[in-house]
């Protein structure tokens, strides 16, 4: 074949073309194992950081088992079903009906404190916005939260997955009385004194916004359970109680 040609040119780039994106292909496959693995890992080292556990990804298997006892699936009234929590997609199950969305919880032990930590995502700016909050066993206050992006702007949106910005959620309540208010991100210096808001990013309006939104609407989908606990919790007190007085009478 004439090399000169315009003919032997398409034919060898053709060619070329095919072996690269075989390559790719087969590279592609071959990685994916590895990264599905420090998926994984990832998400494990970000649920233990919303309790306070801060590992390195090579620790976060064994850290994940010591202290997340419980992965649990719950249905919109609360209920228990059947499911893995930690495979469930949200990008996934926020696109069905509220009424259908199964909700992950994971169950934390530490120190004998019980806390319950429930993924998070939502909208920022420019992509989606996610994480996990902590509650105490009290389900109204915060032990503490993490959150991440995809694409917000440096400097301004993206400082959500900063310390500074995290932090002030600890102590933070997400009940006033008996009445859900979840927890707001406001502008800066104004939640002083508000159990139930903490301060914003400067410039980052829209992403601090988003982060609010996500708040309220994935906890309040969790509404039904907490109730059910917290009726649990009075039973069993109730009982004690009994219990106690019926030994003192003997």
């Amino acid at each position: 074949m004439d090399i000169n040609k315009n003919s032997y040119t398409v034919v060898f780039a053709s060619i070329m073309v095919i072996i690269v994106a075989a390559a790719l292909a087969y590279a592609a496959i071959g990685l994916k194992p590895f990264q599905d693995s420090n998926i994984v890992l990832e998400k494990k080292q970000n649920i233990l950081s919303s309790v306070g556990i801060t590992i390195d990804r090579e620790n976060a298997e064994a850290k994940y088992s010591e202290y997340i006892k419980s992965e649990i699936v719950l249905n919109n009234k609360g209920e228990e079903v059947e499911g893995s929590a930690f495979d469930i997609d949200l990008s996934k199950e926020m696109k069905k009906d509220v009424n259908t969305q199964l909700l992950p919880l994971f169950i934390s032990q530490i120190d004998g404190a019980t806390s319950y930590i429930i993924p998070l995502r939502g909208k920022g700016l420019w992509g989606p916005i996610w994480g996990f909050i902590a509650l105490k066993d009290d389900l109204t206050t915060v032990y503490g939260a993490v959150f991440d992006h995809k694409g917000e702007t440096p400097g301004l949106g993206a400082e959500i997955n900063q310390p500074f910005f995290q932090e002030p959620f600890a102590g933070k309540t997400i009940f006033e009385g008996l009445n859900f208010t979840s927890i707001k991100v406001v502008k800066v210096g104004y939640s002083k004194g508000d159990m139930h808001a903490v301060d914003g990013i400067s410039g980052g309006t829209i992403t601090s916004d988003g982060v609010t939104d996500m708040l309220s609407e994935r906890l309040s989908m969790y509404l039904a359970y907490f109730e059910k606990i917290k009726a649990k919790s009075e039973v069993e007190q109730v009982m004690v109680q009994i219990n106690s007085l019926a030994v003192i009478n003997n």
